[in-house]
């Protein structure tokens, strides 16, 4: 099986289109050399994958005939990442976290409904007449000609 097949496959990857991409920038490799889209996978195989900046190892265990269920995935690969790349992976996610903590910043639609809820009152319902919200007494523009 073609390795951009296979890793959709497994869906290591979204679309086949996605994993034929990803081996173009050389970012899939079986052993140390950088692989193409048409080189056959076999068992035994290890392959090095360079996906959100964390390198991941799977080996071939079995290929399958196409695309499987998720809960199938472990009877045809070994994930034999290492475990400091899933803990970089966790603090990279965990440091994602400080982009906006709650109360901070612009506020969403929620928090603008909220604040106007607990306000009680609707700017829209309380200013009708507009020359008095802009302050404009003693007539019309128009009528100064």
């Amino acid at each position: 099986m073609r390795i951009d097949k296979f890793l959709w496959s497994i869906r290591f990857y979204k679309t086949r289109s996605i994993a034929a991409e990803e081996i173009k920038k050389n970012r899939v490799s079986i052993g140390t050399s950088a692989v193409k889209s048409s080189k056959e996978v076999k068992e035994g195989d290890t392959i090095k994958i360079r996906k959100n900046q964390i390198d991941y190892k799977i080996k071939v265990i079995q290929i399958p005939k196409s695309r499987i269920g998720a809960k199938l995935v472990p009877l045809h690969i070994q994930d034999v990442t290492d475990k400091e790349q899933y803990e970089l992976l966790k603090l990279r996610k965990m440091s994602q976290d400080y982009y906006r903590n709650k109360g901070e910043g612009r506020p969403t639609k929620k928090d603008r409904r909220d604040m106007d809820d607990y306000v009680g009152n609707d700017i829209d319902a309380d200013f009708t007449d507009w020359d008095d919200f802009f302050g404009e007494t003693g007539g019309d523009a128009e009528d100064e000609d």
